[in-house]
């Protein structure tokens, strides 16, 4: 489809310009005591967005000359990040750090970041993956040292960039290499030339290699994911919760487009199953990375201190859950992906939002500063306690759930990747040991020890009651989400 013609099918994107637009606006234009004003605008605005979504249609298009495809598995992760978004935007407004910066700033960095992600769920061409990649990725840079007297904050933006860049560099080589062998930019055009490919495997493998690099620094998978502690715990605290999240479901999105689709074999797509290259066995590469990932970041995890370093290893950790999905090439691993990116999402936003709170009230993100949080604060210790108990994986949350998706498609795959199973079971068992640190901390209390009640507002308190109902509620039923996402999958299945 032409341009033209494919701008009606591009209104999610084209609000989004035209909030980032406002967004700048509203920042010139408001008085100084005005701004944080802007950030209600901002979200207002993204709810359009979201409404956008829904009107367009899940109908299958290929737009501008066949480089982005609409369907029903790009709209479900941008469904998940404008969620992201909203929720950010929300407990950024609470954040006593960002309050000393101009929010319209914030603000504007934010939604490109979003529109990038857009682009890069849609994208079904190497040239538009990459330019989309490096737009989330230079914007995110930024908002890692926003905090410009921040020194952590400065450190965590040097080290993003320096990381960022070798990676993106080692991913743009391997798109080069795929790009020379095949002689084409386009996903299914790759595809169909590697169907019948019969020359040595080793460029097409190494190409492989490279951009499984640059995707696996974007969701901080081993051995790409060092810069992920040191971002975490120096980047705005909103901002880190977004970064948990909305990129990491865009490097997932485009691994499964490249891997389920692109690097595998036909095999029978209407069934939902298909078959890797025999000549390219990248599933048991993913599953020793998905192993590694899971066990590094649960067992580093163990011994930090720092709450937002313990959410950086175990997001790491869940990073290697994740590609557990990938590597049972059938549409029951890509739907427990889906389906744990997201009750990820409400249970990890969450967890950091209650860091922001503690922040704001001693200044400090150690685990200690916990203590006694459920006498000073009850609800939200409570909250804290269910957010933890979902990240486990412990029933009856919503985690369980999703673990149990994960490791059932594993576990169906003809007993292939069965150790994959019992190496995630044994790490969700380590990752209780940390979880539990913080429930510890937050009900201990000293003999004869008293309390301040601390009030954590009707908004903040608001905003935790939308993010941890999902995670109690979706962990007794979840049939809704459940065919929600398996109606996101309808069209990828026939791509």
């Amino acid at each position: 489809m032409n341009a033209i013609l494919s701008l009606k099918y591009f209104i999610p994107e084209l609000s989004l310009t035209a909030l980032l637009i406002i967004a700048v606006l509203a920042d010139l234009i408001l008085k100084k005591e005005n701004k944080h004003h802007s950030t209600g605008i901002v979200i207002a605005g993204a709810i359009i967005v979201l409404i956008t979504l829904i009107v367009t249609g899940t109908e299958m298009h290929s737009l501008f000359f066949g480089t982005i495809v609409l369907d029903r598995f790009a709209v479900f992760f941008k469904f998940l990040t404008i969620l992201t978004l909203i929720f950010t935007l929300w407990a950024g407004s609470h954040s006593k750090d960002l309050k000393k910066y101009n929010p319209g700033e914030f603000n504007s960095l934010l939604l490109m970041i979003v529109l990038g992600i857009f682009v890069l769920t849609s994208a079904v061409d190497l040239l538009v993956i990459y330019l989309s990649f490096e737009m989330l990725s230079l914007l995110s840079y930024v908002l890692s040292g926003y905090l410009l007297k921040d020194k952590k904050s400065n450190e965590a933006s040097l080290k993003y960039i320096i990381f960022g860049a070798f990676s993106s560099g080692i991913m743009l080589y391997g798109l080069s290499w795929l790009y020379g062998l095949t002689g084409s930019l386009k996903l299914d055009n790759i595809h169909l030339f590697l169907i019948s490919y019969n020359g040595s495997a080793l460029p097409v493998y190494i190409s492989m290699l490279m951009i499984l690099a640059g995707l696996g620094y974007k969701i901080a998978a081993v051995p790409f994911h060092f810069w992920s502690p040191d971002v975490y715990e120096g980047a705005p605290t909103p901002f880190t919760a977004f970064l948990s999240v909305a990129p990491k479901a865009a490097g997932f999105a485009v691994l499964i487009r490249m891997f389920s689709f692109t690097f595998s074999a036909e095999g029978s797509l209407e069934t939902g199953q298909w078959e890797a290259f025999t000549w390219l066995d990248w599933p048991t590469l993913l599953a020793i990375i998905s192993a590694v990932t899971m066990t590094l970041g649960n067992f580093i995890a163990i011994q930090q201190t720092n709450i937002k370093r313990m959410l950086a290893y175990s997001s790491i950790a869940h990073a290697g859950y994740l590609m557990m999905g990938l590597v049972v090439l059938d549409i029951e691993g890509i739907f427990a992906i889906l389906f744990y990116l997201s009750i990820y999402m409400f249970m990890n936003l969450g967890a950091f939002f209650v860091a922001i709170f503690v922040h704001n009230t001693y200044g400090k993100e150690d685990i200690s500063d916990f203590r006694g949080l459920g006498y000073k604060a009850p609800f939200v210790a409570i909250v804290m306690t269910l957010f933890l108990f979902s990240l486990t994986g412990l029933p009856p949350t919503a985690g369980f759930i999703g673990k149990f998706y994960l490791f059932a498609a594993l576990i169906k795959s003809q007993n292939q990747w069965l150790w994959l199973a019992v190496i995630g079971i044994m790490n969700s068992v380590v990752s209780l040991y940390y979880y539990a640190g913080v429930i510890k901390e937050m009900f201990m209390r000293d003999e004869n020890e008293e309390f301040t009640a601390l009030k954590p507002g009707f908004s903040f308190s608001l905003l935790l009651l939308v993010l941890v109902a999902p995670v109690f509620l979706f962990g007794i039923y979840w049939v809704p989400l459940q065919e929600f996402i398996r109606s996101s999958l309808g069209f990828f299945i026939s791509l």
